[in-house]
């Protein structure tokens, strides 16, 4: 790699002695490669347009034949070759550089950024060019391209030099065009129904809004010690408070766990705040919301995701928890009332860790999560969480010790989170209070007590639903990507030195 660079610098060099900047400023291009052969599509083999078109791209690869040379560029629509014959360009470009052939040929790599002037020319080998009569190189790489034939195949150094990956697999260009077409859509749905997305802070004096581990940072000038946000949802529920009826955010959340095919620290995600509504209006959301996503980016309800055939058609399934398990374990928890009773129920179905739990609730959870979620592969809703997980939620109106919240699972993970908003703020203090005694045993995933999240609940919030959707894993979905790292354009890795020494 080391003589490879040290040959291209020295290319580069050549370059500056014959006058030419190796590092041009700008270029004005004509048509994208898509465009061309959009245009262009029907040109019989042979023939030649006389219309002058220039183009730009970064050369992957070239073949040079004596007197005449092809290179393919590519840009960010797609790939078009240059025609390269020694005599156009010398009499296009000879009277100031008699030399400009020869350094086109000699002093060019693949991985090099080019602009090109010229006519449109079908070979008659059938291959749409452009014919060159003027050149310029606008940037000389130095480090070459992975091999044509192999691309870049090592799956760490594709997450860790995304930019190299980018290069030279379109698909891996598809997916991030995707992602970008998926968040609009969402944005521009939203939009439309009379939603408005407000910046909440990212940095917070209390990390709150879900169960999770926070990244603790200080604040020099105000000697705080402060937090990476874990959720948008206090901040958001506060507009409500202030008289917004619609509000959502899209943006990076930050938690302090580990890293998976499911998980990464930084991530992405949307939360929705609607006044008047419950956590039923905010299922009929998310139906619409993720179908109107497909429709509109891959234009099918009918996907396959990893050999799985998913169908998007809403209404999707719904099913309680309590219903959910006892489908799954033959264990129907709502009827236990005594607490070691649901723990030999538990063990007895191959449910475990369950020795040290202190309520039912949690038992249930916790064989939902072993038992149920990774089957979940068809949308489906889960309802009706136990309270002692779900501190932000509104009691079921109707079914004492659970609350109004839905998950909803595809392909067996989680991908939305919804509440009817809990609204009274004192039974809201009861719970982070309890939280913030749970804390300070020793859960590092539960909150603190926010004093003035309650204070604002205290002035009043009109009933609320709220939801909650991981753009990475919707996008994961909408991509047939089997990671979260596959769909994150630079997801965090460790260090190549701790890398490498953890797999020795």
């Amino acid at each position: 790699m080391s003589e490879l660079r040290d040959t291209r610098l020295e290319k580069a060099e050549q370059l500056r002695q014959a006058g030419h900047n190796p590092y041009a400023y700008s270029w004005k291009s004509t048509h994208s490669a898509a465009e061309l052969q959009k245009k262009y599509a029907d040109l019989e083999n042979g023939t030649e347009v006389e219309v002058e078109v220039a183009i730009a791209g970064r050369i992957m690869n070239r073949r040079v034949f004596g007197k005449l040379a092809f290179f393919t560029i590519q840009d960010e629509t797609g790939t078009i070759q240059l025609f390269l014959d020694r005599k156009k360009i010398k009499a296009a470009m000879g009277e100031e550089n008699p030399e400009a052939f020869g350094q086109l040929k000699n002093l060019t790599d693949a991985g090099d950024f080019i602009g090109v002037r010229g006519s449109v020319r079908r070979t008659d080998k059938g291959e749409l060019s452009v014919s060159a009569d003027h050149y310029e190189i606008l940037t000389k790489s130095l480090l070459p391209l992975p091999d044509k034939w192999h691309g870049l195949t090592d799956v760490e150094k594709r997450y860790r030099q995304r930019y190299v990956d980018l290069i030279v697999n379109p698909d891996v260009r598809e997916t991030f065009r995707r992602r970008a077409k998926i968040t609009a859509g969402i944005r521009q749905y939203l939009d439309a129904e009379g939603f408005i997305e407000i910046e909440t802070p990212v940095l917070q004096t209390s990390a709150g809004g879900a169960a999770a581990k926070p990244f603790v940072t200080y604040h020099n000038a105000t000697e705080m010690e402060m937090y990476l946000r874990i959720a948008t949802e206090l901040h958001l529920k506060r507009l409500i408070v202030g008289g917004f009826e619609k509000v959502f955010e899209l943006g990076r959340i930050f938690r302090n766990e580990g890293v998976s095919t499911r998980h990464n620290p930084e991530f992405t995600s949307i939360e929705i705040y609607q006044a008047y509504a419950d956590y039923d209006d905010m299922m009929a959301l998310t139906e619409t919301l993720v179908v109107d996503a497909a429709e509109k980016v891959i234009g099918t309800l009918e996907i396959d995701y990893q050999g799985e055939q998913i169908n998007l058609q809403a209404p999707w399934k719904r099913i309680t928890m309590h219903d959910a398990v006892k489908e799954a374990t033959g264990v129907d928890f709502a009827a236990l009332d005594d607490l070691d009773a649901a723990k030999a129920a538990a063990k007895e179905a191959g449910i475990h860790g369950c020795g040290d739990m202190a309520s039912i609730g949690k038992i249930l959870n916790e064989a939902f999560e072993q038992k149920v979620e990774e089957t979940l592969m068809q949308p489906t809703f889960i309802t009706d969480y136990p309270v002692e997980i779900s501190p932000l939620a509104k009691p079921h109106r109707s079914k004492p010790g659970l609350v109004e919240r839905f998950e909803l699972f595809i392909v067996g993970r989680e991908t939305a989170n919804s509440f009817s908003e809990l609204t009274d703020p004192v039974d809201q203090r009861q719970r982070l209070e309890a939280q913030a005694a749970a804390k300070a045993a020793g859960d590092e995933e539960a909150n603190d007590v926010d004093e003035d999240f309650l204070t604002a609940l205290e002035y009043g919030m009109p009933p609320t639903g709220g939801l909650g959707i991981g753009i990475d894993r919707l996008v994961m979905l909408l991509t047939n990507s089997p990671s979260i790292r596959d769909v994150i354009a630079f997801p965090l890795m460790r260090p190549e030195k701790a890398a490498e020494a953890e797999a020795e």
